[in-house]
């Protein structure tokens, strides 16, 4: 079954799960440019792609200016390959912003635990006082 033309902003936030003020926020962004027949949107299948694209980067905890480049890129040539390559990059910065947040998660979490141990044997040490 093949997608319609265009959409409306009730077909895209129920699609993909999201409040038409979210749309509209993308919108303002400058990520959507929809057609407009009076006060109604109309949404291409260029503007369903965009928005997929923003919501996927920012799951990847993408920035708003991260997430702009790199759907802008896409509209400025038919070789694709830089705009890979910069994904790439980005997405691999991403990576190490992450590991490294696990990593002191991590060492804050050995620290609660050496605590807690440290004030479990003090209660014990009260109790058979």
């Amino acid at each position: 079954m093949s997608q319609p033309a265009t959409f409306s902003i009730s077909d895209l936030a129920r699609e993909f799960a999201i409040t038409p003020r979210t749309i509209r926020f993308w919108e303002d962004q400058g990520i959507l440019a929809p057609q407009r027949e009076g006060q109604k949107r109309i949404f291409t299948r260029r503007d369903r792609a965009r928005l997929k694209m923003a919501l996927r980067g920012k799951r990847l905890g993408l920035s708003l200016a991260e997430i702009k480049d790199l759907i802008g890129m896409y509209n400025s040539t038919e070789d694709e390959t830089p705009q890979l390559l910069e994904c790439l990059r980005i997405i691999e910065k991403r990576r190490a912003a992450l590991e490294q947040q696990r990593e002191d998660i991590e060492a804050v979490l050995a620290e609660i635990g050496q605590f807690e141990q440290q004030c479990q044997q003090e209660v014990a040490r009260r109790k058979n006082a």
